[in-house]
């Protein structure tokens, strides 16, 4: 029987081990050479937050972060994942963003709402976020100065518009900066992580409407109970055992829970749009949204009509159009358009103007870029 062939470690043949240190020393080159340019990033936006300041410039610009990204993604050779560029761009942006000066979103609260999931896909780790109880309250504390920005919910796919939001706008004078696109799962959870012993399912009113069908099917006659917030909703059934939470993974993950049922929306497109508002308007980037509330008189025949009609004379493409009622004027609205284009553009600005002299009342709640989708952490 012949014997078997003895490797010779001078013969040239390559040691796996030796292959694989040699490729990660490589690598850590490249994470070095990174930390040079981070470091190098962070010089340069320093001086342009001594510059922003002697001008009394906003730290935040939407339309330039929104460049960025969009910028590299084009000119991205790969190998490296264009979906992977929003992501590590958001944290860097952020990172070097505080280093010109804090800034402050408040958000409705507490900790592991959707709202709060959504400042941090829009701001990054970084950012201050403050939590406060209401989408009134984020109003006001960008109203007063005591957040820089805010964040809230407007519009669910599931469930329509987020009328406390379109409500609060007609008091305030703050500008709509900005949007976030939020693809919502939403867990049901437990002490137990056993469907059988949930005797009440507590939510946020929304989350519960964006999961009735389930629920119909899965808890039928079990007991809703609305909450605040998802978050505490979780902090509820952190409590109580009998207790089961329709949140977000990060309120499951914070509260202790077990997971009953993953992902138990209604619809698979479930969305919310937030919107981020502010007290300085963004640039046009070419591809914005403009939004606007107007008033008619009722007594006008055709009104309606007439408020819309300057925006397809000049091609201009409608992609919602909200109503709510006025307070004290019994049947007569408050009607929110948004518009495709910037109100600089000067199609736009021309319908405007246009409108402006047919409603009875008028004002642009702001211009900002449109957003892609994020998924919620599931």
């Amino acid at each position: 029987m012949a014997e078997p062939e003895q490797s010779n470690p001078e013969s040239g043949a390559s040691d796996p081990d030796s292959e694989l240190a040699r490729l990660r020393d490589r690598i850590d080159a490249v994470d070095r050479a990174i930390l040079e340019q981070l470091n190098a990033r962070a010089k340069w936006v320093l001086e342009v937050g001594r510059h922003k300041q002697s001008r009394g410039a906003s730290v935040y610009e939407e339309a330039r972060e929104k460049r960025i990204v969009s910028g590299l993604i084009e000119d991205n050779p790969g190998p490296f994942p264009n979906d992977g560029l929003a992501p590590v761009f958001r944290e860097i942006i952020s990172a070097t963003r505080s280093l010109e000066d804090a800034l402050s979103i408040a958000y409705m609260g507490p900790e592991g709402t959707f709202s709060h999931e959504a400042a941090n896909l829009k701001f990054g780790r970084l950012a201050a976020l403050e939590p406060v109880p209401s989408i009134g309250d984020v109003f006001a504390a960008v109203e007063r100065g005591a957040a820089s920005l805010g964040i809230v919910p407007v519009e669910n796919t599931t469930e329509g518009v987020v009328t406390r939001t379109l409500d609060a706008f007609v008091d305030s004078d703050v500008l709509i900066c900005g949007e976030v696109l939020l693809r919502i799962s939403n867990h049901l959870a437990s002490r137990s992580g056993r469907i059988e012993d949930v005797q009440r399912v507590a939510s946020n009113p929304q989350p519960l409407a964006q999961c009735r069908q389930w629920l119909d099917r899965n808890l039928p006659g079990v007991e809703r109970l609305e909450t605040a917030s998802t978050t505490a909703a979780a902090q509820l059934a952190a409590k109580d055992g009998s207790i089961a939470a329709i949140c977000s993974a990060a309120a499951v993950e914070r509260s202790g829970l077990r997971t009953i049922e993953a992902s138990i929306e209604d619809r698979r497109d479930n969305t919310t749009r937030f919107l981020v508002i502010g007290k300085q308007q963004p640039g046009p980037t070419g591809n914005d949204l403009t939004s606007a509330v107007f008033t008619i008189r009722k007594d006008v025949p055709g009104g309606l009509h007439r408020l819309l009609q300057p925006f397809a004379d000049e091609g201009i493409n409608l992609t919602s159009i909200q109503l709510r009622p006025i307070r004290g004027k019994p049947w007569e609205y408050l009607f929110f358009l948004d518009l495709e284009g910037h109100r600089r553009d000067p199609r736009v600005e021309r319908a405007l103007s246009i409108v402006a002299n047919i409603a009875h009342s008028h004002r642009v709640l702001g211009s900002f870029p449109r957003a892609d989708i994020e998924r919620s952490r599931s």
